[in-house]
């Protein structure tokens, strides 16, 4: 099997989009051109855009997801109705049209509504989309220039709590062993998640029987090698990225054969067959929150599974000592050797995002920290 990993050939030139699905009789321009700027309703052309690029990813030459679709097309109807109902245009701006007044306004709504700096990051990203299919690459400025302080617009990409199900105390098997007896599907959807840090939807959509493969199959490199087959996550892969989790425990092991037990069928998936994957998902839900896995209730969530699998990891690559985000502080080149198989783990090609359940990078916390010093000089005298 070749190797997975996207070729440097498959990122977008900056400023392009490939219409050619979407225009099948004729070029984008010929359809924007019957809509006069100043005459057209501004509304419809924005649906015009939407209907022509929407499915397009806006850095890679690929489709983007029908989540990613539908969030990005509702967020720019939102956004050019909010400029009347919010930011005080009494006139709508045709897409085409659209300046930097207009992204400077509705900028300052966002600030005075108190949006989380990852909701900002998103909008303007899908504001860099609309401009990429307007062929207005750069259009949208760096968050700064419009105001935005570093606190309203940086992610927060460490986690600063444990959100494992094990620093919330929750007895693991014990409550994966109800939900197994209520929900066979779900239970082993939880046990996945559980042994190789799924995400719910790939565990959902696993195919458990026919997902394992031989190690020469993964086109992994040979000092790679953990062990002979893996268990290929493809199907509802965020980002569409698939990876290979080693079968190289009896736990994984365990799960992997229990959910095979459950699937009806050598092709069949994790969910329940007589539904649907978005019924299956909200059965999945439901399932949690009738069983307490909330937040509210037992102070956890499935995705904290995930974390507490991810976490293990860790702990295990580095012999024993626990991430940042437990007090551990393991050696630099430990803790970057452990971050990047946890994040490979994980499905993320970055290793940085490792950060999201492991805690800061050591050497980065102790610089943030230093920073928070104050100056020896600047004292008062006997302080």
């Amino acid at each position: 099997m070749a190797n997975l990993s996207a070729p440097n050939s498959n990122r977008r030139r900056q400023g392009s989009i490939d219409t050619a699905r979407h225009t099948r009789y004729e070029p984008p321009q010929q359809v924007l051109d019957r809509y006069r700027p100043g005459k057209a309703d501004p509304m419809r052309v924005l649906e015009v855009l939407i209907e022509l690029f929407n499915a397009q990813h806006t850095a890679l030459n690929k489709t983007v997801s029908h989540k990613t679709r539908q969030e990005r097309a509702d967020f720019l109807r939102r956004f050019f109705r909010n400029l009347r109902l919010k930011a005080g245009f009494k006139t709508l701006p045709d897409p085409r049209n659209l300046g930097q007044k207009h992204i400077q306004a509705m900028v300052t709504v966002w600030q005075r509504e108190r949006l989380a700096p990852a909701t900002i990051q998103t909008y303007l990203s899908f504001l860099r989309g609309l401009a990429l299919w307007l062929g207005k690459p750069g259009f949208i400025l760096k968050p700064d220039r419009y105001g935005l302080s570093l606190a309203e617009y940086q992610r927060h990409e460490h986690a600063l709590h444990d959100k494992s199900w094990s620093a919330a105390g929750v007895d693991i098997d014990a409550v994966i062993g109800r939900v197994c007896g209520y929900d066979p599907y779900v239970g082993a959807s939880l046990r996945l998640i559980r042994t190789m840090g799924l995400r719910r939807k790939e565990a959902v959509m696993l195919r458990p029987h026919c997902c394992v493969v031989a190690f020469a199959a993964t086109g992994l490199p040979i000092e790679q090698r953990q062990a002979d087959e893996y268990v290929w996550v493809q199907q509802g892969a965020k980002g569409g990225r698939p990876r290979f989790v080693p079968l190289d425990s009896l736990q994984r092991i365990e799960a992997l054969q229990f959910a095979q037990s459950v699937a009806q069928g050598p092709d069949a998936h994790m969910g329940n067959p007589g539904r649907g994957l978005v019924e299956n998902l909200r059965r999945f839900d439901y399932v949690m929150a009738r069983f307490g896995i909330t937040s509210k209730k037992l102070g956890v969530t499935a995705h904290g599974l995930r974390h507490q699998a991810l976490i293990e990891h860790y702990i295990e690559q580095t012999g024993g000592v626990a991430p940042p985000v437990r007090g551990g502080e393991a050696g630099l080149e430990l803790d970057a050797v452990a971050r990047q198989s946890t994040a490979r783990l994980a499905g993320h090609h970055r290793t940085r995002a490792s950060g999201a359940y492991l805690g800061a990078v050591l050497y980065r916390r102790q610089h943030d920290e230093q920073a928070e010093l104050p100056d020896e000089d600047a004292l008062p005298a006997g302080d």
